[in-house]
């Protein structure tokens, strides 16, 4: 059920706007078009979007795997498989850390760390977190070509080959495509398992295919009561639907039309248990809409501020589950609602429901991206730091050292240039914790508090397959501050002539000066190693 948070009204002008979509799609036949894969509805590349429609029937297309998956799952933690450890990035990993953290590990299942980072004290981290021995790794990417898992992969391939000689490959499992480079390593070096994903799904649109169900399965999560949730939301936004009664085209409305009238700061609030959510959808949004020079900048994961603190940018929305306490996102949607921001709230019945906001999620961003003039499948700016990141890898690697860095403003000349539609996003290449975290919070209130902006966050190299897109391709409204740090405990990628670490600085770097070639906004803060108490002092310095 969606609706305006706790009974305040929509404001006039975001009910015309959103209106004024609504209309447009009952003029575009939208729900009838998309459903017959008419790539002409969006900008860009009418075949790499007609090829990326796959998820609109995934629970039609999932369903024959239900019981394999179930099988498989039973048979793992049968055998004593304790953990699970999923290398993947971000379509690849993001829905299946979302299912962990949402619903979790049944009784007698493995528990799942997903490792999406090049940090060498992260991968360390997960390393010391398991018993190599009772573990199984999944190696997750749609092309099999995608830096950070293969990297990972040969770290813990070279571990595992250690203790368990030829037969490594029985604790190894990849998703993939059918014919990708990790097809074939699969089958080279006998993995126990691959599953292939259909090519016409996959990344930010693939948390109900194989790369999401495959690694929820092996926890104990009932894949088959996922996609029935999913499929009950798929049967709403049926072919041919009206478009102001399918609860997908709704929302695209008001992504759309709040966006339009300047109020493209999508703030998600969630009830506590939801909070992981934010992870998915932020990829989603940023990936999808942040392109050619327009876009929606999700604001996941934010402190709760002064209400006088929220500026006219900003639209919310509210997931909020039955049974939660649901107290404190309830008063607080209940005063911005009241102050005159568009609050919209969906209300979800159970964890397992969350499937079903996936698929509405993924429709309607689809259906944004056609209101906004936008190719929501594409993200052509990624590759601007790739590529950027792969030439200061090679540089280190031919000269021992990195490019010079060109010079970046302070914290505090970033903070004074900061105008009232702008969002302030941290960029940290370090491990997370719960103390990182904390500091970081701290930091997005006072930013938020003082100068009454949105603020975002995003560790790296995570954040470089999500809002990295938005970064670079999306509106110049974004002020930047990147976060790197030393790496006293490197640790070496077996058969290459660099560390984690290099990568990471590499990633950093390159990033950096990709943004630095569009002109952006974007300072750099370099600590010794990842300790929260020395970001903590760095902050407390900069201010």
């Amino acid at each position: 059920m969606m609706r305006s948070s706790e009974g305040a009204p929509l404001p006039a002008d975001a009910t015309r706007a959103i209106d004024d979509c609504l209309a447009e799609l009952e003029s575009l036949r939208f729900t009838t078009r998309i459903h017959d894969h008419d790539a002409t509805l969006w900008r860009g590349n009418e075949d790499e979007s007609r090829q990326r429609l796959g998820w609109l029937y995934a629970t039609d297309t999932m369903a024959p795997h239900v019981v394999a998956m179930g099988d498989f799952s039973a048979r793992a933690a049968q055998e004593g498989v304790r953990d699970v450890v999923l290398l993947g990035m971000g379509g690849s990993s993001l829905g299946a850390e979302v299912l962990n953290q949402t619903i979790g590990s049944a009784p007698g299942f493995p528990r799942l760390h997903v490792l999406d980072s090049t940090v060498p004290s992260a991968v360390a981290a997960v390393a010391r977190a398991i018993d190599l021995r009772h573990t199984m790794f999944i190696v997750s990417s749609k092309s099999g070509s995608t830096l950070e898992p293969n990297l990972l992969y040969e770290y813990f391939w070279s571990a595992a080959s250690t203790t368990a000689g030829a037969g490594a490959g029985a604790q190894f499992v990849a998703i993939t495509d059918a014919g990708s480079s990790l097809h074939r390593l699969a089958d080279d070096r006998a993995f126990r398992r691959t599953f292939l994903n259909p090519a016409d799904i996959g990344g930010r649109y693939s948390v109900l295919s194989l790369f999401g169900l495959v690694p929820a399965a092996l926890l104990g999560i009932d894949p088959g009561r996922l996609l029935n949730n999913a499929a009950e939301m798929s049967r709403r936004c049926a072919r041919g639907t009206d478009a102001r009664s399918n609860p997908s085209t709704q929302l695209g409305a008001y992504i759309a039309g709040c966006t339009r009238i300047g109020r493209n700061k999508l703030t998600l609030v969630t009830s506590p248990r939801l909070q992981s959510f934010g992870l998915w959808a932020e990829q989603l949004i940023a990936e999808s809409t942040g392109k050619d020079g327009k876009g929606v900048i999700p604001v996941t994961g934010e402190p709760e501020l002064p209400l006088q603190a929220y500026a006219a940018d900003r639209a919310f929305a509210y997931l909020r589950l039955h049974g939660d306490d649901n107290s404190s996102a309830d008063r607080l949607m209940s005063q911005i609602g009241n102050a005159g921001a568009p609050c919209l709230s969906i209300d979800v019945a159970d964890t397992y429901a969350l499937a079903g906001e996936f698929y509405r999620w993924e429709y309607a961003t689809a259906v944004a991206g056609a209101l906004l003039g936008v190719n929501p499948f594409d993200q052509p700016d990624v590759q601007r730091a790739k590529d950027a990141s792969t030439k200061t890898l090679q540089h280190f690697v031919t000269h021992g050292a990195f490019p010079p860095v060109d010079s970046t403003p302070s914290v505090r000349e970033l903070l004074a240039s900061l105008r009232p539609s702008d969002y302030f996003g941290i960029m940290a290449y370090m491990r997370q914790t719960p103390d990182t975290d904390a500091v970081f919070h701290t930091v997005r209130r006072r930013i938020g508090e003082r100068y009454r902006i949105s603020t975002t966050m995003g560790y790296g190299p995570r954040f470089l397959h999500s809002t990295g897109q938005l970064h670079k391709g999306g509106p110049d409204q974004c002020v930047l501050l990147q976060v790197v740090t030393g790496h006293p405990d490197d640790l070496p990628v077996p058969g290459k002539a660099y560390s984690f670490g290099t990568v990471a600085d590499s990633q950093a770097l390159g990033d950096l000066q990709a943004l630095q070639s569009l002109k952006r906004r974007v300072g750099r803060i370099v600590l010794e190693d990842d300790e929260a108490s020395l970001l903590s002092r760095a902050f407390e310095a900069a201010f």
